[in-house]
């Protein structure tokens, strides 16, 4: 098993497809006519259209149990439909898979990991503290890198956050990105997510060149990055966390288009090369 940012993804910019999985049972969008096998083959569908594209990872993500809960207040059906979800993907796909848990629930991230084999977590919050649409987020790191430890899964890498979109973060207003950047380093992340104010929202260019000099582990653009801005964006990160990108319209409901994500990788390829022979 390769270890490491740069080993799982054989040294190149890592291009990471989302797979937003429907409502699970028990949140407030669950479709019981369609049930949970629904969910499954959506999922499933999704997983193979961006493999087939050519991603080089694929994260999973319960995007629609909206509003979401926090860690603390999670059911154990999250990880259990999750852990199935996760399961059926791998045995169908050969790409690695990440996985993440909405709002900040990473030791139900880093338990769903050690059971399915996934190679990472997102943690939105892992430095530091924010006030989220759903309430006072803080950090997970002391706890989940302990817990890591108990459950011998030190094997699965943690992305993380930093300044989280869809939130106030007027506890750290003083602090530039640069610092908040290094904060996801000295939790010991093993790569740091720049992202825009919002879901489908890009960061801008120059703070990502500027953070990125300031690193010593990837970073990786974790929202808005497309085919439109990708002669800026991608030379100034390591790699990119897709979603609404890889939807038609941009919309997160509908099903990956992989004539969009072959489109993106294509051209994210192309820049490297070009940048190569220079």
């Amino acid at each position: 098993m390769k270890s490491g940012f740069s080993g799982l993804f054989d040294g190149r910019k890592a291009i990471i497809g989302m797979v937003h999985v429907k409502a699970l049972p028990g949140t407030p969008l669950y479709d019981e006519k369609k049930g949970f096998p629904y969910i499954v083959e959506a999922a499933l569908k999704d997983a193979e259209a961006l493999y087939s594209a050519g991603v080089d990872g694929i994260q999973i993500e319960n995007q629609w149990d909206r509003p979401f809960l926090r860690e603390h207040e999670m059911g154990p059906e999250v990880v259990s439909c999750l852990t199935y979800i996760a399961t059926i993907i791998k045995q169908h796909v050969p790409t690695p898979l990440g996985i993440q848990v909405h709002i900040n629930g990473c030791s139900q991230a880093i338990a769903i990991a050690k059971a399915t084999g996934c190679r990472w977590i997102r943690a939105f919050e892992m430095a530091n503290a924010y006030i989220s649409n759903s309430g006072y987020i803080e950090s997970v790191g002391p706890q989940l890198l302990r817990y890591r430890r108990t459950i011998d899964a030190d094997d699965v890498m943690v992305f993380g956050d930093f300044h989280v979109k869809h939130g106030s973060h007027s506890i750290t207003a003083d602090r530039s990105l640069e610092e908040e950047a290094h904060d996801v380093e000295s939790f010991l992340c093993d790569a740091a997510i720049i992202t825009g104010v919002a879901t489908g929202t890009p960061p801008d260019a120059e703070a990502c060149r500027r953070v990125k000099s300031h690193l010593s582990i990837p970073l990786l653009v974790g929202s808005g990055v497309s085919v439109k801005n990708l002669d800026d964006l991608w030379p100034a990160v390591d790699g990119a966390i897709v979603g609404s990108s890889f939807k038609h319209n941009g919309d997160l409901s509908n099903p990956i288009d992989p004539s969009l994500v072959k489109e993106f990788v294509d051209k994210a390829r192309e820049i490297e090369e070009k940048r190569r022979s220079l």
